[in-house]
């Protein structure tokens, strides 16, 4: 495989991890619009034609989900016309392009060679990981609140990636059958605790609890009893190895707000106000960024950090029902995992991790690695493997 083959992707996953990354962040203020997403993606779209011969896809079929994808970001995009006035439209649709040009691209690129492309992913995040939970400790330092982010982004961000870390750590371990990706897990839970947030450890909990409930006929109780100390033994070094601060975020942020308070950040109010929107507005939705323009603007809330909810008030039932049969289509497609169960399965558990953590935080564009990992899955589930060499045969045998 070609370095200029892995060229599109690296540039891809950078746009997809680096967020809404303009100059301002880097202290060039009078460069604040310059936005390196649309460069990226621009440049990885380059290349990708460049390469046009190398990343011929083979061929896939059953494409629908993509294309009703495609049209649920056209009908977001369109409900600006009938949004309020301070609804951002600018911005949400630009963020709505990026998301399907990211979704096509990703799709396409891993189309042409399932195995290398999510393989190098993994490889890609779990180096990721590894920068983001050292300049979070080392560099950054807590934030306002107390808690740990690296490169500007927020928190809830942060620990996606630091998650999808520990996936890529078990999915390098599964793939190549080397152990030292999974020394590295403590480091990713440290600071996904780090982090503060709930919402993200929730979801995580999720994907693995679900994970081992399809794998417990594959455990023997060897596995099971080993698997029970490694965690053990992280959680000590977690604790043994973590900074002071570690202690009195855990007991103030999980404990006393969690447990003892029932202190959600406000999320149930910012939720049953989406509730509220998509009831006035049931058909359509109030339209693209219409919770800001409505709610948002008079109550300090950018969205309402639920990715349903906000597509439910924005878009109404048809854009529920555009994205809900996107989702039934793609689920059919990576059920049972297709040509490559173990590839397939993995990059599902990535996507579908980070929807759920969309159910806790973020707008619409934070959902973007869902849709990439999602492309990634179906890419890898529908296209049949290369078939073997045909054996030469050689000339003296056939003469023979």
């Amino acid at each position: 495989m070609r370095r200029a083959f892995l060229a599109p992707g690296l540039l891809l996953i950078l746009v997809a991890i680096g967020g809404r990354y303009t100059l301002d962040r880097a202290g060039l203020v009078d460069l604040a619009w310059v936005d390196l997403r649309v460069i990226g993606v621009l440049i990885a779209l380059a290349v990708l034609i460049l390469n046009a011969a190398e990343l011929r896809s083979r061929k896939a079929g059953r494409e629908g989900w993509i294309i009703v994808a495609l049209l649920f970001f056209l009908f977001q995009i369109a409900s600006a016309l009938w949004a309020p006035p301070a609804a951002r439209v600018g911005p949400q649709v630009l963020d709505l392009v990026l998301l399907g040009v990211l979704l096509v691209a990703t799709y396409q690129y891993t189309t042409g060679d399932p195995e290398t492309v999510i393989r190098f992913t993994f490889q890609l995040f779990f180096v990721a990981a590894i920068v983001y939970a050292l300049a979070a400790i080392f560099i950054s330092g807590p934030g306002e609140q107390g808690r740990y982010s690296a490169f500007g982004g927020g928190p809830n961000v942060f620990a996606r990636i630091e998650v999808l870390g520990v996936i890529s750590a078990i999915a390098l371990f599964m793939l190549t059958g080397r152990v030292l990706p999974l020394l590295v897990i403590p480091l990713f839970l440290l600071a996904t605790v780090l982090s503060g947030s709930r919402g993200t450890l929730v979801a995580g909990g999720v994907v693995g609890f679900a994970a081992l409930l399809k794998l417990r006929h594959r455990l023997s109780a060897a596995g099971i009893a080993a698997s029970v100390v490694v965690s053990l033994a992280a959680v000590g070094l977690i604790w043994a190895l973590a900074p002071p601060e570690f202690t009195d975020l855990f007991q103030e942020r999980f404990v006393e707000q969690t447990v003892q308070e029932q202190y959600l950040s406000g999320r149930t109010d910012i939720w049953m106000a989406a509730v509220r929107l998509f009831a006035d507005h049931p058909i359509g939705g109030a339209g693209v960024d219409g919770f800001y323009g409505l709610i948002g603007v008079n109550q300090a809330v950018e969205y309402p950090h639920n990715y349903v909810l906000a597509v439910a008030a924005e878009g109404g039932l048809i854009g529920l029902g555009l994205l809900t049969l996107s989702v039934l289509l793609w689920t059919r497609i990576v059920h049972g995992g297709g040509h490559r169960p173990q590839l397939t399965g993995l990059a599902v558990a990535s996507a579908v991790f980070v929807a759920l953590s969309g159910l806790f935080s973020g707008d619409y564009y934070d959902s973007r690695l869902a849709w990439m990992f999602a492309a990634m899955a179906a890419a890898a589930a529908l296209v049949a493997p290369a078939p073997a060499p045909t054996p030469v045969t050689p000339l003296a045998t056939v003469a023979k």
